[in-house]
């Protein structure tokens, strides 16, 4: 049922994620394997099984962000990561400022349309992942600036921005 471009995202998103925590600074709330109480009331959090996070990445973020669509493997995986910890608008905002730094006319417009993939998929990966790494660490320190309670996850969020996609 999953691809194994899918699978290693989920792997590379699990690095990340972890299990079962309960953080009063944590904007998601109660959280297991980066699912969120607060995005997903009805669900137990603290009983979610790796399973079940899989099958909601999976339709979620994966189908929902296009990730299948783009052909290079560490884009798909970094951007799907950014899916998950951000949510897909400002990700999809994120890889199109990461493809406008490249000089590739997008709209920002955080929409994974057929004109922003048609320009992941044109544009040089080495290139495209250096610009969303650094798109996405500058959105974490903003976040950090704007918000002092959340200076507390800056290091890992930018650990996790500036990360390899191979695990």
């Amino acid at each position: 049922m999953y691809s194994s471009k899918f699978l290693k995202a989920f792997d590379y998103v699990m690095y990340h994620e972890g299990g079962y925590v309960e953080d009063p600074q944590d904007a998601g709330g109660e959280t297991c394997y980066g699912i969120s109480k607060r995005s997903y009331p009805h669900l137990d959090i603290k009983n979610l099984t790796r399973d079940q996070a899989r099958q909601i990445y999976f339709v979620d973020f994966w189908v929902k962000a296009k990730c299948e669509d783009i052909n290079d493997e560490n884009i798909a995986i970094k951007f799907f990561d950014l899916c998950v910890n951000m949510g897909i608008p400002q990700a999809v905002k994120l890889i199109q400022r990461a493809l406008r730094a490249n000089r590739t006319r997008v709209l920002e417009d955080g929409i994974i349309g057929v004109i922003t993939l048609q320009a992941i998929n044109k544009a040089d990966p080495t290139d495209l992942l250096a610009a969303l790494k650094s798109e996405s660490a500058g959105f974490y320190r903003l976040i950090a600036q704007a918000n002092p309670s959340q200076q507390k996850f800056i290091e890992g969020w930018l650990n996790r921005a500036y990360s390899s996609t191979i695990i």
